[in-house]
């Protein structure tokens, strides 16, 4: 379990909870669960941004200024409570997340309901933005000499 915010705001007890779980789960490496807490994907950004160089401006190296640098890409983004909307969550690193949408609100959430999502997920084909090809498709071109069908 790792946990992404501005610790600046918290109080020192909440802070101490989140670290405590944190070390409690490090050894684990089957999956990574996090939470975010005082948390807001577009500070994180700007924030980010004005730590970092502009002439060394590449994705690895603004990577290395996100609240968590070492949080791999989200895989699964689910949002729970009936809401249809990202929220300003992860926003850097869900750029490729497959996203579900449940009804259920997180404090109903259980082993069942997690482990139908992740069936759910695998039964997806992650293309990380790519389009596929389809078969006996025309092809397009934009601008001058455009095909038509």
């Amino acid at each position: 379990m790792r946990w992404a915010g501005v610790r600046s705001r918290l109080p020192a007890d909440v802070i101490e909870t989140l670290l405590k779980a944190e070390r409690a789960t490090r050894d684990r490496t089957g999956l990574t669960l996090t939470g975010c807490v005082n948390y807001g994907g577009r500070a994180e950004i700007t924030a980010a941004a004005g730590r970092i160089d502009p002439l060394s401006v590449s994705e690895h190296a603004f990577a290395r200024y996100l609240h968590v640098p070492e949080l791999p890409d989200v895989d699964l983004l689910l949002r729970t409570g009936g809401d249809q909307r990202t929220s300003n969550f992860l926003t850097w690193q869900a750029t490729y997340a497959e996203l579900l949408f449940l009804d259920t609100p997180w404090p109903a959430v259980d082993r069942r309901t997690l482990w139908e999502a992740i069936e759910q997920y695998a039964r997806r084909t992650r293309r990380y933005g790519s389009v596929p090809r389809i078969p006996d498709q025309p092809t397009f071109l934009s601008g001058h000499g455009a095909q038509t069908p």
